[in-house]
This record gives structure tokens, C-alpha cells and sequence, in this order.
């Protein structure tokens, strides 16, 4: 799939991108220059070459952009049409007219947890304007991926993805989508909802749609893998790319995953490695 860029959002890509229930991806960069994928519904583009997100939770991406500024972003529609590219942030507010849009949009105004307190603002890179989810390849990806699976010899020793994070990446209606550091220093995103777990230790993905993006990734670097369902729950795995192999007879993608994080509020945290429980002293 040939991707060509633009360095601004048309009128109809803003009108597009405003509606709250939609699919909002941030891609940030760790310290340790890995990628880190967050879900933020209230993404959107805010002008022909800014970007907007409005924090009402404490995470990890509002650290990252803080300390290295680049970062990857998509958003999808529930119509499937999607905008993805590159961004750099700029500044944050407490208020001004994005700020009064979010507190006014019955999605974040009526949030469970907390209103919208920091409205976040992107300098726009470039994107790849609107394009539909090529959902009949996707289809096609998604049993070539199963078959490899199922043929595939298991070699994961670990048990990094436990049963439910297994069956969550493994069904064939939740969303999933890579992310990596390309050569440039941005983080990338890719759809690849076709991926699905090879073993306890490793995932795996058809490159036969994106397969220009996908197997344009080089071999040896870390790997975002970020699983989400449309009732808003949602996994991060992290590991390295192995590359391209065969598994089961079929080449694949393979990913041998190493770090599980629970993305979800009110408390987000690792999974995997277990983290500590340490007694609380101080009250």
C-alpha cells in the first residue's frame, strides 16, 4: 500500500476527526527510546496544522512528550476512515477555546473520573490523509495470521501473556496496531489488527496487507503492540521484533514480547514483569 504525506489537515479532515466516540492513538517515546502507544479519544485535529488532547487521567504519554517531544499519532472513525502521520508537541493550557470545547462535549463533561483539566497541543509534521481501513485484506491477513498459528511451532518459555491478555489479543474483532521508532526519531503507527499470539512469549501478523510498512520494520528493534476492543478495553505489549519468518509454512511477522501494561484508568500499571507489592507506611 503506497502512502503518500501532507503537511496540513483540510477543513473536512477537522470536522472529521472532532466526533468523541472515535479511535485516538498517541505513539511517544520512552527514555529508554521505546515506543509507548496510548488510546486518547479526545484526539483531534484542532487546525490546518495543530493537534489537540485533552488530559483528564495522570499517564505515561504525557510524561514521555514532555521529555522528547516526537510523536506519532492515528485517528479512526467509526466510519473506518482514518488520518495517520507525525507530530511534534509544543504547549499545554488551562484554558481557551479547545479547553471549553472538551468541557462541553457530553463524553468528557459527564467522565466518570474527572473533567478535562489540560488541554495538550501538537505541531502538525506531516500525515496521510483520509483512507479507508482496507478491511476485505485485513480479512484476508487475519486467517493467514490463524493458520500460521495454529501450524506454527510454540516457542515461548515465559509466561509473559497470561490467558486473558491471549484470548483479548487473539480475537478477530479487536483492534491492534504496531508501533516502532523509525530512523527519523518518530514513532510510527501501523494497523495490524490481524495479529494474534503465537505462545505465552510471542505474537505474530500477516504482512500480506501494509505489507510495504510492515516489512519495511527493521529486525532486532523494540515493538509496540497496542490491543484495544470498542467497549474501551485495552492491553500494551512491548518486546522485540524478530522479523519476518515462517511459521507454520506462512511468513509472518514474529514479535517475542517481554513487557504487559494495563493502559486502562482509573489505575494503569504493569503487568508484567510482576510488580512488587510494597506495604503502604506513611498514611
Amino acid at each position: 500500500m503506497q502512502t503518500s504525506f501532507l503537511t496540513t489537515f483540510s477543513e473536512t479532515d477537522i470536522q472529521s476527526t472532532q466526533p468523541a466516540m472515535k479511535v485516538g492513538l498517541l505513539a511517544t517515546i520512552t527514555p529508554e527510546g521505546i515506543p509507548h502507544v496510548t488510546l486518547l479519544s479526545s484526539l483531534m485535529a484542532c487546525g490546518p496544522a495543530q493537534l489537540c488532547f485533552g488530559q483528564f487521567t495522570e499517564g505515561k504519554s504525557k510524561q514521555h512528550i514532555l521529555a522528547n517531544p516526537r510523536a506519532g499519532f492515528l485517528i479512526m472513525g467509526l466510519d473506518k476512515n482514518l488520518w495517520r502521520g507525525k507530530a511534534v508537541f509544543t504547549h499545554s493550557m488551562k484554558n481557551g477555546p479547545e479547553y471549553d470545547y472538551y468541557n462541553n462535549v457530553p463524553m468528557f463533561r459527564y467522565n466518570a473520573y474527572f473533567g478535562i483539566h489540560t488541554v495538550h497541543y501538537l505541531n502538525l509534521i506531516s500525515h496521510t490523509g483520509k483512507s479507508p481501513l482496507p478491511m476485505n485484506e485485513i480479512i484476508f491477513a487475519a486467517v493467514k495470521t490463524m493458520v500460521a498459528r495454529k501450524l506454527g511451532q510454540k516457542m515461548g518459555k515465559q509466561p509473559v501473556l497470561n490467558n486473558w491478555t491471549r484470548a483479548f489479543v487473539d480475537k478477530l474483532d479487536n483492534l491492534k496496531f504496531l508501533s516502532y521508532v523509525s530512523t527519523d526519531g518518530f514513532p510510527v503507527i501501523i494497523p495490524a489488527i490481524q495479529t494474534q499470539s503465537l505462545d505465552s512469549q510471542h505474537v505474530l501478523f500477516s504482512t500480506s496487507v501494509y505489507a510495504e510498512e510492515l516489512q519495511a520494520i527493521p529486525p532486532g528493534i523494540p515493538l509496540a503492540v497496542f490491543n484495544m476492543a470498542l467497549t474501551m478495553e485495552d492491553v500494551l505489549l512491548r518486546g522485540k521484533y524478530l522479523g519476518i519468518q515462517r511459521v507454520g509454512g506462512l511468513k509472518v511477522g514474529v514479535a517475542e514480547v517481554d513487557w504487559v501494561y494495563n493502559p486502562m484508568p482509573p489505575v494503569p500499571g504493569q503487568v508484567y514483569p510482576p510488580v512488587e507489592l510494597k506495604a503502604v507506611k506513611q498514611f
